[in-house]
Formats: structure tokens, sequence, C-alpha cells
């Protein structure tokens, strides 16, 4: 389960991700650390993600959270690529990434299974829904924990 302050994070990262090129793909923040660490993910939309995007975004990111205040105590925010084997987490991507090998986990089994493997057909409202060897399934929303590109394939 994400964070409660994750949403407005990336209400704040967004805009600033747009205006130097970027997008934000996603953020967590690790509480469990002393002191806790908020990571954002971004991607360039022109080209590969490099140290220069990520220190600009941070630099922006750094001032706006601290103006806000939405983190009042001690944090370490790192900015940073999630590569290719990356989460598909957002309704771009699971379009852009359709038929491509994924692998589907599920927080309990589906149908006997916590894993799914086979190609995307697309994400709706009610499910993920995969192709596996021919055979169309649709593993239900509410199970499904993550959803990343297959790179064994």
């Amino acid at each position: 389960m994400a964070h409660p302050l994750i949403p407005q994070v990336i209400d704040l990262a967004q805009p600033l991700a747009d205006a130097l090129g970027l997008q934000v793909v996603g953020a967590v923040f690790h509480t469990n650390q002393q002191p806790p660490v908020l990571r954002v993910d971004i991607r360039n939309l022109e080209r590969d993600t490099n140290l220069e995007d990520c220190e600009q975004m941070s630099r922006a990111l750094e001032s706006t959270l601290d103006t806000t205040e939405i983190l009042p105590d001690a944090y370490v925010l790192e900015v940073s690529s999630p590569g290719i084997s990356r989460l598909l987490t957002t309704d771009r991507e699971f379009i852009s990434f359709k038929g491509f090998a994924i692998i589907v986990t599920t927080v309990e089994p589906y149908a006997g299974q916590t894993t799914w493997t086979g190609q995307l057909i697309r994400r709706d409202e009610d499910a993920v829904h995969l192709n596996q060897k021919g055979r169309a399934i649709a593993i239900p929303r509410p199970l499904v924990k993550t959803v990343q590109l297959d790179e064994r394939r």
C-alpha cells in the first residue's frame, strides 16, 4: 500500500517534470529507514534518462517540497530512472506495452496461482487482460499486486 503522501508528492512533481521534458513514473516513501527515503522515478520522454535529468528533477523537487512543507521532518530525496525492468502502473504504460511479455503477481491466489505470465492485452477498470499461449485471461484488478515487463522474453 502506498504511503498517504505519495499522491501529493506526485501532484507536486509532475508539473516540474513536465517543464523539464520528463515524466514521473512513480514514487515510494520508505518510512522504515532513518531518515525516511522518498524515491521518485522519472523518465525522459525524448531519450534515455540520464544523471543530468535526475539532478535537475532532484533540485526542482527538493525546493518545492521544502516550500510546501508536506514533509516537515528530515528525509532523503532520491530521484532515479526505473530502468527497463520497471513496473507498469500508468494507463499510458499499459497502452504503450500492449503485446509485450509481462509478469503479473497477485496478492492472493487467483485460479490457484499467484504469478501469471503472458502477453499484455490491456488493462481496464475490472481486470488486467493477458494472452497466455492463445488463451485470454482476465485477472481481477483488486487481486493484482504488480505488473512488470518480462525481460526473459
